[in-house]
Order: structure tokens, then C-alpha cells, then sequence
């Protein structure tokens, strides 16, 4: 790419130099600002059309339902004013409605500016301009004042046209990959599945299927082998339960025992402890919120939170427990409580059925899944990575083109 023959200092610290030839200006200097209105579920629901109602989410563009009316209509830049996305500013084109958490943006003079380039330069700014609260905030205020650098319009455009095509480009392939990484877990728990009720059994050489079956009355277990039992969670275990373990408690107190709470990323890690609750081999599963009834296999010293179960076999050479978790989150699902805060408690997860194959293939599904699963969670991370460089490659050449540290040329 090349680059411009001569530039001179924005005064602003994260764009700093730009083409000479471009100006600076802020928001509220060159465009109108508006807001949207208060549009409520019960409106769309009684006055459904094919005009849309964007609001303050970004999945699908802002896009919160339809009404058969509209508010605004030619071409517009909208952002979220409030909430988790404020700051996160899209291009609109057409007939369509705004929430009263949108505000819109229109310019002065339409031969200065090309709306399309405007979010582009935006949504790398708005950044150091939101209000960080309990509620994060970019009033229409605040948005008037946020510099803006302007290349004569024939430049914005060229510019809009060829960002336009380079991030249709990359987001294709954002999107290949994280249809990949969908199907890499569909084949991950299918391979589970398959293991944990039966549908395919080790014979010495192969995994093969039985020869022998009984049903177990279990709708989404349906068949499993002849030799294979069937319990409960609570009838061959016993369940207890984490404490009370508070942020001040691991700051007063760290260590090197890990402290397991409701959390999913880095298999439930909260913090550490100089103490530990638990030594040993055990399940541990979330109680409450939205990850209940997640499982996992624990080793060695330890401690829970109070939203996390524990599970230990009271006959140890009844139970392998690294393949209680694989069994487990594919069926606990059936039995938490989805209310306001979903909950899996000790009683329900004890009345849980249980496909309980002798120790020895307990064990071997174990290996074998612990094998394979962490050879599909790496091409999974592979693909995870990959996903965030193409996302860091957007947002560098983006920035680097409307700042003007390169030409976009025709």
C-alpha cells in the first residue's frame, strides 16, 4: 500500500499524524444529531411490518424486531447510547426506527461527508469517549465533541468503497471459522454420546456396536448394552457442597490451592487460596445462575464456592469419576430448573439417572475421551486464534486507512 507524500500532526493522540491535505473537525460541528424513541415489545408484537427497530444490542447489526411504520428514512450512522455497546456506531440506509438507546447522526452538508466512512473512523474513537459507569454512556453531548478527521469526499468514499470490500472479505472468513469451530462441537459430543450410553462399545480391536442391548426407559438414552447397569447420581454417590468464598477472603489470603465457582472459562478457576476444603478425586458441578448444571472431573487439593456441588463415589471400584463428567453434561441438562436463576441443587442432581458401564470401560471411555476430546479442543483453539487475528488484522487496516497512514488508491 502507499502512502501519502506529505503530512502534518492531528494534535490527537491515538490517530496522530495525517495527510496534509485532510481537515479535522468534531462530530457536532459538521452533523446533525437526533435520537430514537421508546419502542417496546408489546408495540412490535401488535404493529409487526417489515420496517426495522434497531436498538442498543450489535448480533445482527443492532436489528431488534419490525414495525409497519418508520421514523427515519434516507441514509443515517446510528450508535448506542447506553449499555454494554454504547459507543458502537453502524450505517443506515433506507426506511427504519431507532430505540430511544440509538442516537443518529446526519450530516450539515451532505457534499462534505460520506456517512459510509463515518463509522469506520468512529468505532475505533468512540472508545475514549464513553462514560465508564454501572451504566456506560456516549451522550449526544459527548458525541458532538469527538474530533473527527475529514479527507475531501471523493477520498472518504474511495476509501468507504475499499473497506467495504476488504471487511466483507475477512468477516467471510471470521464466519468460515466459526461455523468450523460449531461442527468441530457437534462432533465432540457426538463422540461423547455415542461412548457414555453405549451406541458404540470397545470389542479388543474396534469400537463397534453391541451386539447385545436392553432399553433403559430414558427417552434421550434410549439403548444401551445387555451387561451395562443403570443407578442414580445419589444412589452410588455422595453429595456435598462448596462455602462462602469471598473476593477479600483470596486477597488476604492467596496461595496456591485453586478456588472452583460458577464460571465456565478456565474450567471454573475463581482465584486461590492459601488453605484448602477438598483433597482427592471429585465431580464438582454448578448449583446456580447461568452455567447450571456444567460438570467437571477434579484432582488433587482444592477448594468450591457455595454455588458449586461436589461428588464422590461411595464405592470407589463402582465409579471411574473421569467419566462421570462426560456423562453428566450431556444429561444434566434435563433436569435444572430454568427460572430466573437457573439452578441444579443437591436433591435434583441425586434423583439424575446414571448409565453405569463396568469400572474397566469406564475407564477406557474415559482415556479415549480425554484423548480425543482435547485433540478436537485444539483445533478448536486453533481456529478461536485464528478468528482473533483476522479481527485484530480488521481493526489494524481500518485504523490505518482512516487515519491515513495508508492511500487507498482506485
Amino acid at each position: 500500500m502507499k502512502k501519502y507524500d506529505t503530512y502534518k500532526d492531528s494534535g490527537i493522540e491515538w490517530i496522530g499524524e495525517i495527510p496534509e491535505h485532510w481537515d479535522k473537525a468534531t462530530v457536532g460541528l459538521i452533523c446533525n444529531l437526533g435520537r430514537g424513541r421508546v419502542i417496546s415489545a408489546i408495540e412490535m408484537a401488535e404493529n409487526h411490518g417489515e420496517f426495522p427497530v434497531y436498538s442498543s444490542q450489535t448480533k445482527e447489526y443492532g436489528l431488534m424486531g419490525y414495525l409497519d411504520t418508520y421514523d427515519f428514512e434516507g441514509k443515517y450512522v446510528t450508535w448506542t447510547t447506553d449499555g454494554a455497546n454504547a459507543g458502537t456506531v453502524f450505517y443506515r440506509e433506507g426506511k427504519f426506527n431507532c430505540t430511544n438507546v440509538c442516537g443518529t447522526i446526519q450530516p450539515k452538508n451532505e457534499n462534505q461527508l460520506d456517512l459510509r466512512f463515518l463509522p469506520y473512523f468512529l468505532n475505533l474513537g468512540t472508545k475514549y469517549s464513553v462514560r465508564l459507569d454501572i451504566n456506560p454512556k456516549l451522550m449526544n453531548g459527548m458525541m458532538a465533541k469527538i474530533p473527527l478527521i475529514l479527507p475531501p469526499t471523493s477520498e472518504q468514499s474511495l476509501i468507504a468503497d475499499y473497506l467495504d470490500r476488504k471487511t466483507a472479505e475477512i468477516d467471510e472468513l471470521i464466519v468460515d471459522k466459526e461455523k468450523l469451530i460449531e461442527l468441530y462441537e457437534e462432533e465432540k459430543t457426538a463422540i461423547i454420546n455415542e461412548l457414555v450410553t453405549g451406541k458404540i462399545v470397545w470389542n479388543g480391536n474396534a469400537w463397534v456396536e453391541p451386539v447385545e442391548v436392553k432399553d433403559t426407559g430414558i427417552e434421550w438414552i434410549g439403548e444401551i448394552p445387555e451387561h451395562w447397569d443403570k443407578a442414580t447420581v445419589g444412589l452410588i454417590c455422595n453429595l456435598g457442597r462448596g462455602r462462602v468464598i469471598s473476593a477479600i477472603e483470596m486477597a488476604e489470603n492467596h496461595g496456591e490451592f485453586p478456588v472452583y465457582s460458577s464460571q465456565t472459562k478456565e474450567y471454573g478457576l475463581m482465584g486461590y487460596l492459601d488453605t484448602y476444603d477438598f483433597e482427592g478425586k471429585y465431580v464438582t458441578w454448578t448449583t446456580d445462575g447461568a452455567n447450571a448444571g456444567t460438570v467437571f472431573y477434579r484432582e488433587g487439593k482444592f477448594n468450591c464456592t457455595n454455588v458449586c456441588g461436589t461428588i464422590q463415589p461411595k464405592n470407589e471400584n463402582q465409579l471411574d469419576l473421569r467419566f462421570l463428567p462426560y456423562f453428566l453434561n450431556l444429561g444434566t441438562k434435563y433436569s435444572v430448573r430454568l427460572d430466573i436463576n437457573p439452578k441444579l441443587m443437591n436433591g435434583m442432581m441425586a434423583k439424575i439417572p446414571l448409565i453405569i458401564p463396568p469400572t474397566s470401560e469406564q475407564s477406557l471411555i474415559a482415556d479415549y475421551l480425554d484423548r480425543k476430546t482435547a485433540e478436537i479442543d485444539e483445533l478448536i483453539a486453533n481456529a478461536k486464534k485464528l478468528i482473533d487475528l483476522l479481527k485484530e488484522y480488521r481493526t489494524a487496516l481500518i485504523s490505518e486507512v482512516v487515519t491515513g497512514k495508508i492511500k487507498v488508491v482506485d
